[in-house]
Order: C-alpha cells, then sequence, then structure tokens
C-alpha cells in the first residue's frame, strides 16, 4: 500500500476493524518512510457473471430473474420457498466458484432442471416446457417418460 504523503510502499498496519455494514475492514495504517499515519479500507471485490442467451446477446447474472422461474414452475404446489430459495443460492455459488466471467444461459437452465427434477417433478416438467420450448404434446409425454425412467432407474 503506497502511503498518501511520501508514496513509500511500505506501510504497518496499527489496527483493524470491520466497517459499521460489516462489507468492509477499515485498516489504520503508519507509513514506515515518514511516520504518518492514513486509513485504508479492503472489501470484496465481486465479479460481474454475465449470461449468453440462446440469441447471443450477453446480461448480467439476475438472481431474482432465476428464483422468478422457480417460482412459476413451483406455482400451486407444495414446496416452501425456502427450498426455492436454497436452489437460486446453491446455482448462484457454483457459478461464482466456476471462476468464470461467462456463462451460456443453457448450462444455467440445466442446473435448474436437475434440482426441480429432485425436488418436484410436476415443477421439472413445467419449467422444462418452457425452458426447451415444448412444441406439442409428444415433447411433453417424451419428457414425462424420459422422467418416468430415471425414475424407476433410481429405485
Amino acid at each position: 500500500m503506497k502511503c498518501p504523503y511520501c508514496e513509500n510502499e511500505d506501510s504497518k498496519v496499527i489496527d483493524s476493524r470491520h466497517t459499521e455494514d460489516g462489507h468492509a475492514i477499515r485498516r489504520r495504517r503508519e507509513c514506515e518512510a515518514c511516520g504518518r499515519r492514513f486509513t485504508t479500507y479492503e472489501k470484496v471485490e465481486e465479479m460481474i457473471l454475465m449470461v449468453i442467451k440462446k440469441d447471443g446477446r450477453r446480461e448480467a447474472f439476475d438472481r431474482n430473474k432465476l428464483l422468478n422461474g422457480i417460482i412459476r414452475a413451483c406455482e400451486k404446489r407444495p414446496v416452501p420457498i425456502a427450498k426455492m430459495e436454497k436452489i437460486v443460492e446453491e446455482i448462484e455459488r457454483g457459478l461464482n466458484n466456476m471462476m468464470e466471467k461467462e456463462v451460456e444461459s443453457t448450462f444455467i437452465g440445466e442446473l435448474v432442471m436437475e434440482r426441480l427434477r429432485e425436488l418436484d417433478e410436476v415443477a421439472y416438467v413445467r419449467f422444462a416446457s418452457v425452458y426447451r420450448q415444448f412444441t406439442d404434446i409428444n415433447t411433453f409425454v417424451a419428457e414425462i417418460e424420459k422422467l418416468l425412467i430415471t425414475k424407476k432407474n433410481n429405485s
């Protein structure tokens, strides 16, 4: 950390405290060359995750948009909102842990479907019908048959 007075790069930390909101650390420093004191703030750098849509457009990841899609799929189903929020948190954490700056929307959709399949089969089929753009009843039936086969193999 450069001293703002003499621009020396050597300083020592005298005191560290969390800010009131808890999102940063306030550090009191002393320059080892000139002896003057100054304050710095340290906070986590948040990486903006961009989602690449099917048509090639890019938009910032929006956890609320993801949650709303899951809520719509689970509408009138016995799925607590806490479980839906947990799915969103898990997916968001997983995406951030990948350390990628961009991710395909199809990848996110597959993660949602994987979790909904385990949580509620009706919600899964609802989400899949929108996500995979089912065009007729045969597509619905094929997806339900795949779900039944998977369920049978896991039993």
